[in-house]
């Protein structure tokens, strides 16, 4: 064989090795750069709690949620918010953030100056039921979101969560994940104060 046949067959089974390579190489190379994006997240100190939500300033999304069965508490509608601040807290008795952050929504309750609304996400309503019975039951109203649908129209990204809504109808703030006393004190509670005194959203 000559000189250039050999290169060209050299050539040749060279490209499946650069081509394994490169197919070894390319999730390597994914998983490091997510890795960078989550150490710079970590790094830049941002509260990822406080995550934006395009309804901040807009009219809350229409809701209308029959009551938890057996609670004797009142569902919730949109037409709930008017005229007064209103926390609500997408929740489930499965959910075992939820369970952590109960304590604090019990404390919450004890403020007379707004309403605290539940949004029961996906629950069996007896296990609903046996969950605040254990914990204690800090919700003015509870709606049953059954199937999802309206935790989607609120933009929820995961249980628990918590809107605070003006006396006007807009969204004022949203927490992502279980409420902390930091959280409380330096996040929610300002904001609390901004909707009670009328200062508008943004």
């Amino acid at each position: 064989m000559s000189a250039a046949g050999e290169k060209s067959t050299e050539k040749s089974a060279d490209r499946p090795a650069r081509s394994r390579r490169i197919l070894f190489l390319l999730p390597l190379a994914v998983f490091l750069a997510l890795s960078a994006v989550f150490l710079m997240q970590l790094v830049s100190g941002r509260d990822t709690s406080l995550v934006p939500s395009a309804l901040i300033g807009k009219p809350a999304p229409q809701t209308e949620l029959a009551a938890l069965e057996g609670s004797g508490l009142p569902g919730l509608s949109t037409a709930d918010f008017i005229g007064k601040v209103t926390l609500v807290n997408v929740w489930g008795s499965w959910c075992v953030p939820c369970r952590q952050e109960h304590p604090l929504l019990m404390q919450l309750a004890q403020d007379g100056r707004f309403e605290l609304a539940g949004l029961n996400y996906k629950d069996k309503p007896e296990n609903a039921r046996r969950f605040l019975g254990d914990l204690g039951n800090p919700f003015d109203r509870i709606g049953v979101d059954a199937s999802g649908r309206t935790a989607i129209d609120w933009g929820v990204y995961g249980v628990p969560e918590t809107f605070l809504v003006g006396p006007d109808g807009t969204i004022r703030y949203k927490h992502v994940g279980p409420f902390t006393p930091e959280s409380i004190r330096d996040d929610l509670m300002p904001a609390v104060e901004k909707a009670l005194s009328g200062v508008p959203a943004g």
